[in-house]
């Protein structure tokens, strides 16, 4: 689930797990220091060695999150195929990664928020890692080609934004395990502005 550099830090990625499971099964509000260091194996000595407050191993959380899926979504690209279909099998590839824990996703989009600015920029910063990830993907196949000016940062924030609504909207009517519904109004979005 985790990236390399939290891999490769058994200790954090234990915690992350922890907490992972942790509000799987009882929410972010309801999850104490005790129930992630519990689920982790690790004392609680470990934990603050890694993490000050329980709204820091969240957002630790959610940022391993986000580079997985973002991981998901640059595995999912090939080159060899045509640009339309890339699109739809990133689109698949993406939000089947989001479905695939609809406790933990509907934690990390909703209680990110009421974690105050910390929260905001993390979200923010996963946010432009997407985006610059799109802009190189889009424009990068338009290099030379003359057809279309480049996708602006503006506008690729704008898809991910919108994307991201439809998936919080999923999250209210309880369809996470659903998000391929998504495919289709994702890739139109994303063919129409790219």
């Amino acid at each position: 689930m985790f990236s390399s550099e939290v891999a490769g830090n058994p200790h954090r990625a234990r915690l992350l797990e922890g907490m992972a499971h942790a509000v799987a099964s009882k929410g972010y509000a309801e999850t104490t220091i005790a129930d992630i260091v519990r689920a982790a194996s690790v004392s609680r000595r470990t934990f603050y060695e890694h993490f000050s407050t329980k709204a820091d191993c969240l957002i630790a959380l959610y940022e391993a999150a986000s580079l997985n899926a973002l991981n998901v979504l640059r595995h999912a690209i090939d080159a060899n195929r045509d640009w339309h279909d890339q699109v739809e099998q990133a689109m698949r590839a993406y939000l089947g990664c989001l479905s695939q824990n609809p406790v933990l996703i509907r934690t990390l989009f909703i209680e990110i928020l009421g974690l105050g600015a910390a929260g905001l920029m993390a979200r923010r910063r996963a946010h432009d890692q997407i985006v610059a990830f799109m802009l190189d993907v889009v424009n990068g196949q338009r290099s030379g080609n003359g057809e279309r000016p480049p996708l602006s940062a503006d506008m690729a924030l704008a898809v991910v934004g919108g994307i991201h609504e439809l998936v919080l909207r999923a999250i209210e009517r309880e369809r996470v395990g659903l998000l391929e519904e998504l495919v289709a109004p994702a890739v139109q979005l994303v063919r129409a502005v790219a």
